[in-house]
């Protein structure tokens, strides 16, 4: 028996998951966050000059946005040093060890003011009043501001990765409903036309059996939530081989999709439920078939899909049809945010879905 061309090898291996690490502290190696950082951080300290309000404005805020930026800085980038380790504890370990770090971080740099303000060039430049006198009482209230402030914060990002999870969770249990509900007559139709190839073309019904077996392991394979661009579309292509032995010229599909990246991202069953909807609700119901044209191209870093399929008679907005619409739209968003696109709609005479996301190639850049 030769072997099945349907999906390549490279194409089978397990894809790393969108989520990366179980700690529910954010990404903290990025730019982004660096940038988000200073920006609470000076935020933070125009808040408290503005409270103090004692002696000079600018003198106090630069005071208070050096100390701050030291802390911020140092705290985020031992953070992001340490994340794989945190990636390996639980929750209530790693918090505690965040909420150590940044502790310990606070002490040092109130420590070095301390020193830095007994300094002989700092005295010598007469700018002793500039710096904390006292170490004892300025370590104290620092920490004391810290276990609060850290300790709201911990909690903010913990709920919001519950948050995240609960709803990941959902959608892949909606995933896991899809693969399940892969339509029987889809199934028993393919295997009477397998049935009636044996006799006929005994090669076209092995050629049959193998694209069927390698279309249910791609749809069943619950640790392949995210997959590269060219294992979806050589899923949807042998889903296509399959129907095409059953519908024969009925059905004509046209690919188009120019300068796509074939090693992007994108959540596993995203484009064969759409040609599937397409087939089912623009094709098997009329009598003299029809064609669908499945177009792609990559755009100022956005890659863009769009299915288009002659519309059914009668409304194709069935349960089917939205199900497995509400269900890329879903995953897109949680994969890629307010970036992601899904829109779907009927023109005229025909029925457009169109996808546009990101084009990202390294599961580290899902998460940062």
């Amino acid at each position: 028996m030769p072997a099945s061309p349907a999906i390549p090898a490279r194409s089978r291996r397990e894809s790393p998951p969108a989520s990366v690490g179980a700690f529910y502290l954010p990404n903290l190696c990025s730019s982004r966050a660096a940038l988000a950082i200073v920006l609470i951080v000076e935020l933070t300290a125009v808040v408290l000059a503005l409270a103090r309000s004692s002696g000079s404005l600018w003198t106090d805020l630069a005071r208070t946005s050096t100390f701050l930026l030291w802390v911020g800085l140092l705290g985020a980038s031992l953070l992001c040093a340490l994340r794989d380790r945190f990636a390996q504890m639980s929750v209530a370990s790693g918090s505690a060890l965040t909420l150590l770090l940044v502790c310990a971080v606070v002490t040092a740099v109130s420590e070095g003011a301390v020193l830095a303000g007994h300094s002989a060039l700092v005295v010598a430049a007469g700018a002793t009043g500039l710096f904390p006198r006292d170490a004892a009482p300025f370590v104290l209230r620092n920490l004391a501001i810290t276990l609060i402030v850290t300790g709201l914060a911990l909690r903010y990002f913990y709920v919001s990765y519950e948050w995240r999870r609960n709803v990941e969770m959902q959608a892949r249990a909606r995933v896991h409903a899809l693969q399940a509900r892969i339509r029987p007559h889809f199934l028993f139709n393919s295997m009477n036309t397998i049935a009636a190839l044996t006799r006929s073309d005994p090669a076209c019904a092995e050629q049959a059996v193998q694209d069927l077996a390698d279309l249910f392991r791609a749809s069943l394979n619950e640790r392949q939530d995210v997959i590269t661009l060219e294992a979806e579309l050589e899923v949807a292509r042998t889903y296509q081989r399959i129907e095409q032995l059953r519908l024969g010229e009925r059905l004509e599909v046209r690919w188009s999709l120019g300068n796509l990246p074939m090693q992007a991202l994108v959540p596993s069953l995203s484009l064969q439920p759409l040609l599937e909807n397409a087939i089912y609700h623009g094709i098997e119901p009329r009598p003299q078939g029809g064609a669908i044209t499945v177009t792609g191209e990559l755009a100022g870093g956005l890659i863009t899909l769009v299915v288009r399929n002659p519309a059914a008679e009668v409304d194709s907005s069935r349960e089917g049809n939205r199900l497995a619409l509400a269900n890329v739209r879903e995953r897109l968003a949680l994969m890629y945010g307010e970036r992601a696109l899904v829109k779907a709609g009927r023109f005229d005479s025909e029925y457009v879905v169109t996808l546009r996301f990101p084009h990202v190639e390294s599961a580290s850049r899902l998460t940062a």
